[in-house]
């Protein structure tokens, strides 16, 4: 079992390695995006949100014409319409759709700063892992502040901790593609 984790933790640094560029290039992207989120949270918050319901409406229609070219049947009809009905109120509504994504962008950053906590600890010989654990554990603290303050914590939440998690996970693969290309 070690000798396979071994072999996975190998493919993962190969992995950086040979796409140092690209992990360097995406690292200062999603800082830039991470402070652009920050400087304007209300801005970035609205911004999800009217994104969310369009991509809900488009996926509604989507799946509503599968189900009437498929012969899905009234259950595959129902959903498509209910998923562009939800997506039409995000989208006339984007402050009560906020509140709702406030919840779900918590529970996603407690889920994924866990992961990519875990996922630091295979690029642990990389000088760069401690910033993977340090941004994994950052989304965890910050997915659970969000989530014990939620009344409160409104418009301005969605847009500051992406914005935080953007920067952190930029400054991520920027230390990690910057350390696999020294390496190499």
């Amino acid at each position: 079992m070690t000798q396979d984790i071994q072999n996975i933790e190998t493919q993962f640094m190969e992995g950086i390695k040979k796409n140092s560029g690209t992990t360097i290039t995406m690292g200062i992207i999603l800082l830039i995006m991470g402070v652009l989120a920050m400087g304007s949270p209300v801005v970035a918050g609205a911004s999800i949100v009217l994104m969310v319901g369009i991509l809900l409406v488009i996926g509604g229609i989507g799946q509503l014409i599968f189900a009437f070219k498929a012969g899905m049947g009234l259950f595959a009809i129902i959903l498509g319409v209910l998923t562009v009905i939800m997506g039409g109120y995000m989208f006339a509504n984007p402050a009560t759709a906020l509140a709702s994504l406030t919840i779900i962008l918590a529970a996603y950053l407690i889920v994924s700063g866990i992961s990519e906590a875990m996922a630091s600890f295979k690029a642990r010989p990389a000088n760069g892992w401690v910033w993977a654990l340090f941004s994994g554990v950052l989304s965890v603290l910050l997915g659970v502040m969000i989530w014990g303050q939620f009344p409160l914590s409104g418009a301005w939440a969605i847009g500051i901790l992406v914005g935080v998690r953007l920067l952190f996970s930029g400054m991520s693969l920027l230390t990690l593609g910057m350390a696999a290309r020294s390496a190499g």
